[in-house]
């Protein structure tokens, strides 16, 4: 780690001296070598996290976020390497420890929380392992460990730990095995704490509670914290300040609140402009995109690393790179490494950014219709209801979005409609009118084809053996019965709708990007020219700048297709924009159903208002939280009456514990499964 003294570095709106900083950062760059080359993908990158401060670090994926951290646990991979730079923990520089010195760092002064906490967990042992030895790391004997992982367990808000000690990782809930992983990581009082996409993937209700007690923790031990997400909501919440790295660069630096309301860098005016806005729908307009992509490590050797994409650049942004520019914001000095970043908010809009004509709904056909769905399995001597009871249409072109949390039976009810599992006995299935058999093998070739299906992760839909084409291509055999010259042109037809260009046909999946790759599995999906397509997660795992140029090549091809949509999706924001209406899941059973805007506006059931107050917004600012009391109750027992009513903060009395709720008519379709009638929630929901 050599490089030029401290002094030779800017600071950036910090306080001066390694003593006042949990985190430093000075001048780091960091080179992987592949291929027998080495390409720098972290660039003089400096900045510093103050004791009991946190920090975020945002970007698109590729920028360097994940380097950055590991460079500070000095946890490189063999072909990476720090070049110049120095790195300092509480004024201990990193690149100076010795193998006893480091493994004590890491087992006293810094921790890291993983995105994936089921792969962070060994899943041969017991929760109580391996908490306990997290503890016996810093010195505990066996039976103080394991009674300080009781208490720690109880301080991440677990409400049973004795329980949660006997348990395997593979028994506990996404939320469950994250405060578990949490909790290991502040066995050690940490002063620094690292958190790696730390709610990807969760719902809202535990991600919400999972910040929540991040926050605790933070306010409670004083540990600062460096927060690394694509998900700029939750770093408005979360984050004192906040750093945008843009190809390896520390492009924008500034307290939260400036970089969010004033940005004065290009990149993060693109980025904050790709975020679905509250209110806002496919109706209003596209959402905006950032042109291109990310350069390749080390491949713009002058100017301007972000010119290619950015619709200020010109002679001089091509020519020089921009100095660290200073201003002072109202909440400290903010930086920006852009020669125009006194007009950065003025950077240009998408130019197709007008909204096109949608055709009202109303008045047309039904593409699939289901009446009775229920489906329950066997789970050793369990019978488990995974879903109750559910009937719901959906129209020619309209997109019905499917909520609730891990559990409610989402995904089973998509593959009920896509007949991969069989629903109990007494439901039915129509599509287009007429009667569509139960299981996917016993449907025709149209009725297949006519039934789609986009997954969350395009790594397990895709065989990564074949190229674009391949792919593609055997899909317009399997389902268009398409050869020759006919296949070749609808190949073309079909990569162009899903903006993939040419050059990828000849790639393999691992060589393309996340938001390549969904293109690859959205033209699978439409190569039969489906009727309805179900979107389970389809953007969950994308960049914020990925994810607005999916959306809104689903709205274009719905628009152009007439194509209906099933999506799923834990972020609220993202349903509210692409949906046109909402059914509210919670234990198999619809909660409440209705145009987009008449459940996000209210009134809504009680369930659903704990879900809307959960999501975070980019101000950092959000409705009054209302918390879910304890866990999501198992559908093999499910509560009796409401089956709401054990966590319900509106609950009336024991008519919720012993009947269940009538159907109320909210008006305009819109239908609310409570015992509080409509005018009354409309009252409470407004106090």
């Amino acid at each position: 780690m050599n490089g030029p003294p401290p002094s030779a570095f800017p600071t950036f709106g910090a306080a001066k001296g390694d003593q006042a900083d949990a985190l430093t950062i000075v001048g780091l760059t960091v080179a992987y070598r592949a291929r027998g080359r080495e390409r720098e993908v972290l660039q003089d990158v400096t900045l510093r996290v103050k004791r009991g401060e946190a920090y975020g670090l945002v970007g698109e994926s590729g920028c360097g976020k994940s380097t950055a951290a590991l460079a500070v646990l000095r946890y490189l991979p063999r072909n990476g390497r720090v070049k110049a730079g120095r790195i300092s923990i509480a004024g201990r520089d990193v690149a100076t420890l010795n193998a006893d010195a480091l493994r004590g760092m890491r087992a006293n002064a810094v921790s890291m929380v993983y995105q994936d906490p089921g792969r962070a967990l060994n899943p041969s042992l017991t929760i109580a392992r391996q908490v306990s030895e997290a503890f016996e790391v810093t010195g505990a004997s066996a039976d103080e460990a394991l009674s300080r992982t009781a208490e720690m367990l109880k301080r991440v808000r677990i409400a049973s730990p004795e329980r949660v000690m006997d348990s395997y990782p593979h028994q506990l809930s996404g939320g469950m095995q994250q405060r578990v992983v949490i909790a290991m990581a502040l066995a050690c009082n940490p002063e620094l704490l690292i958190l790696d996409e730390p709610t990807t993937g969760l719902d809202a209700t535990v991600e919400a509670e999972v910040l929540d007690l991040i926050a605790q923790l933070r306010a409670e031990l004083g540990t600062a914290v460096l927060f690394i997400s694509h998900n700029l909501a939750v770093i408005g919440r979360m984050c004192d300040r906040v750093g945008v790295l843009y190809a390896g660069k520390l492009v924008e630096e500034g307290a939260t609140a400036d970089v969010f309301a004033q940005p004065r860098h290009p990149y993060t005016v693109g980025l904050l402009r790709c975020l679905p806005r509250e209110g806002r729908g496919k109706e209003t307009g596209r959402l905006d995109t950032i042109p291109g992509s990310l350069p390749l490590p080390g491949s713009i050797a002058q100017g301007c690393i972000f010119a290619p994409r950015c619709k200020l650049a010109d002679e001089r942004c091509l020519n020089d790179a921009p100095p660290p520019y200073r201003v002072a914001s109202a909440h400290g000095d903010q930086m920006a490494r852009c020669h125009y970043h006194e007009r950065a908010q003025t950077l240009p809009r998408s130019t197709d950014e007008a909204p096109a004509p949608v055709e009202p709904r109303d008045g047309q056909p039904l593409a699939l219709s289901a009446r009775n769905l229920s489906k329950t399995f066997r789970v050793g001597d369990e019978e488990v209801r995974a879903v109750h009871d559910v009937s719901l249409d959906l129209v020619q072109g309209e997109t019905l979005g499917l909520v609730g949390e891990s559990g409610s039976g989402k995904t089973t009810l998509a593959k009920l409609l896509l007949g991969l599992v069989a629903p109990d006995k007494g439901a039915s299935l129509e599509l287009d009118g007429a009667a569509l058999p139960e299981r996917v093998t016993r449907r025709s070739e149209e009725q297949v084809k006519s039934l789609q299906i986009v997954f969350q992760n395009p790594d397990s839909a895709l065989n990564r053996a074949h190229s674009v084409r391949q792919l593609i291509a055997r899909s317009l055999s399997k389902l268009a019965a398409l050869r020759g010259e006919a296949k070749e042109q609808r190949l073309q037809t079909l990569t162009e709708a899903v903006r993939l260009p040419a050059r990828y046909l000849t790639s393999r999946t691992r060589q393309l990007s996340g938001g390549l790759k969904q293109r690859v599995a959205i033209a699978r999906a439409f190569a039969g020219d489906p009727r309805v397509v179900v979107c389970d997660e389809p953007t969950s795992a994308l960049d914020v700048s990925v994810q607005a140029a999916i959306l809104n090549l689903l709205a274009d091809l719905q628009r152009e297709r007439r194509v209906s949509y099933v999506f799923i999706s834990h972020d609220l924001h993202v349903v509210r924009y692409l949906s046109d209406r909402i059914a509210v899941l919670y234990l198999g059973r619809i909660m409440e159903i209705g145009r987009a805007a008449a459940v996000f506006d209210g009134p809504q059931h009680p369930y659903t208002e704990a879900l809307l107050s959960s999501v975070p917004s980019l101000d950092g600012t959000h409705a009054k939280r209302i918390r879910l009391s304890g866990e999501l109750p198992s559908a093999a027992n499910p509560p009796e009456g409401c089956v709401f009513h054990t966590r319900c903060g509106r609950k009336v009395g024991a008519i919720c514990e012993t009947e269940t709720p009538p159907c109320r008519d909210a008006g305009d379709g819109h239908a609310i499964h409570c015992h509080i009638p409509v005018d009354e929630l409309r009252a409470l929901q407004r106090q």
